[in-house]
């Protein structure tokens, strides 16, 4: 029977390859690429921003964005702001190095902290200093999901603290409706302006409770841009809040122009009868992430940013 069988035991892998090296390695790249490069989409979503945009000032900020993406060319930094650490782990039942994500996750982030390098953003909220490598007390902090299966699918999600900071939660009457929901988004959009490096992406959670709902709104963040949700109402709500934001013309970096948000994604949970729960929140035009899925045998592939010969 081959090595790549379904009956290929933990031990046979650890003769072949040692799983720790190659999950910190996968880590680090993740990392690196998030930083460095952006997703097609939303390049491509930028480009587009930039072609579709008469207003000479807005422009300009989509040209030197455009420059800025150019210059890092996977290399370096897009942004100086290289994020706080946020994974997102869907591991399958029988994947069998569960027990070593978490420490990969650790060492590959101090490794591309070192190496990228990204800037140091892990700083003790009680007493106060900075870690110096990006982990620390929760940090990186990994969202697990246990899946059928036998592999892992890791996304590595550096998120910046000035489209971090406008984020919200807004605990509605249940009898505002869905208008309330819409008025909720695009008034928290016009009080931050430019303050949160648009063009920008907003995910919405609506429902659940509030640390439901803006887990919810979060994980949109991570949708491709040329997607819509697979629900007709909420894809038209998606629509209309999109609409209604970039027709308000704040603009890229608030300074005025066609193009506030690249995309807007929403979905939902069931909520209790006494209370509307909305997430939202923002992501700034460096929307890092960058995924890859890791089989029990310890083959990666890279999804978002694929890589020569894969």
């Amino acid at each position: 029977m081959n090595s790549t069988s379904r009956w290929t035991t933990k031990a046979d892998v650890d003769i072949m390859k040692d799983p720790a090296d190659v999950l910190q390695d996968t880590v680090f790249r993740l990392l690196k690429m998030a930083a460095t490069k952006l997703p097609k989409d939303v390049e491509d979503a930028l480009r587009t921003a930039y072609e579709n945009e008469d207003n000479e000032t807005a422009k300009t900020q989509l040209g030197a964005i455009i420059e800025n993406i150019g210059i890092a060319d996977g290399g370096i930094p897009m942004c100086q702001d290289t994020g706080i650490m946020i994974f997102y782990a869907k591991v399958g039942y029988d994947f069998p190095f569960m027990d070593e994500i978490r420490t990969a996750v650790e060492n590959g982030t101090r490794k591309a902290t070192a190496e990228v390098p990204l800037r140091p953003n892990a700083v003790n909220p009680i007493v106060g200093g900075n870690s110096g490598d990006n982990t620390g007390r929760k940090i990186p902090w990994i969202n697990w999901e246990l899946v059928p299966g036998d592999s892992l699918e890791i996304t590595a999600f550096p998120k910046g603290g000035g489209s971090e900071n406008v984020s919200i939660v807004g605990m509605l009457k249940p009898g505002v409706g869905l208008t309330g929901v819409k008025k909720l988004v695009v008034d928290n959009a016009m009080r931050y302006m430019g303050k949160a490096c648009a063009p920008n992406i907003i995910g919405i959670g609506i429902g659940g409770g509030a640390d439901i709902a803006i887990k919810i709104a979060k994980e949109q963040l991570r949708r491709p841009l040329n997607d819509s949700h697979p629900e007709h109402e909420v894809a038209q709500i998606e629509n209309e809040i999109f609409e209604a934001i970039n027709a308000t013309g704040i603009g890229p970096m608030g300074l005025g122009g066609k193009t506030t948000v690249l995309g807007v994604k929403v979905d939902y949970a069931m909520r209790h009868p006494a209370s509307l729960p909305v997430g939202v929140a923002v992501q700034c035009w460096a929307a890092r992430r960058s995924t890859a899925v890791i089989t029990k045998d310890l083959e990666v592939t890279y999804l978002t940013h694929p890589v020569e010969g894969q």
